[in-house]
């Protein structure tokens, strides 16, 4: 019997959308303190919905929950950049290929890169840029395998946050899902889930250096 999810109230929900986005739009910082009280007051809510939305955040990864401590957000160190992207290199490629081997349409992967180039500011790239490796994945024909991406999503958009303030190399980047996207949409399966590898492990290995990737100079 296939378990049905809870709806998150719309207050919850509202509150955690918006401390999300200002993770990952780095407006909160890795090791921050979130205090409960100061959030609720931001949001205009009482503490109930905040303390529920940042049960949520800690599931997904992008909180850390201390009895000492209290909740932070979560510290981007090597381990678990090699930790995130090592599931990505695993799972994404595949997805791509069998998105294209279906003919899955990819308008939406087109309109994020549109949406990429056209960005005013990081944080609108950077969520432009999520939505285009989800547009590459979604439609693979296996929605656990979408949701086994979903759940790592957020925490490689907040390692990529913080490499993108170190080093901004999001025009390489830009280049990459141009080539990467092409040669989906010329039907090459394996060769986009070749380049979307090698886009992957280099990212991570230009960010991270001491974190290294499983497979990243295997075969995608």
């Amino acid at each position: 019997m296939t378990s049905v999810p809870i709806p998150i109230p719309s207050r919850t929900q509202f509150v955690l959308e918006g401390i999300k986005h200002r993770i990952l739009t780095g407006r909160l910082t890795p090791g921050q303190a979130l205090v409960e009280t100061e959030l609720a007051a931001q949001y205009g809510v009482s503490k109930t919905p905040v303390r529920e939305a940042l049960k949520t955040l800690a599931g997904t990864g992008l909180v850390v929950m201390s009895q000492y401590k209290g909740v932070t957000v979560r510290t981007v160190d090597a381990d678990m950049a090699r930790e995130v992207y090592d599931v990505r290199l695993l799972l994404e490629p595949e997805a791509l290929r069998r998105t294209v081997r279906r003919g899955a349409p990819l308008d939406a992967a087109l309109d994020a890169l549109h949406r990429a180039d056209a960005a005013a500011d990081t944080a609108e790239r950077s969520l432009a840029n999520r939505e285009f490796h989800r547009a590459l994945y979604a439609p693979c024909g296996n929605p656990l395998l979408g949701r086994m991406l979903d759940e790592v999503r957020d925490q490689a958009a907040l390692v990529s946050a913080v490499a993108w303030a170190a080093d901004p190399s999001w025009r390489r980047e830009a280049a990459e899902h141009r080539r990467i996207l092409r040669l989906a949409l010329e039907g090459d399966a394996e060769g986009a889930a070749t380049a979307l590898h090698a886009h992957i492990a280099s990212f991570v290995r230009r960010a991270f250096p001491e974190a290294g990737t499983q497979g990243e100079d295997g075969p995608a």
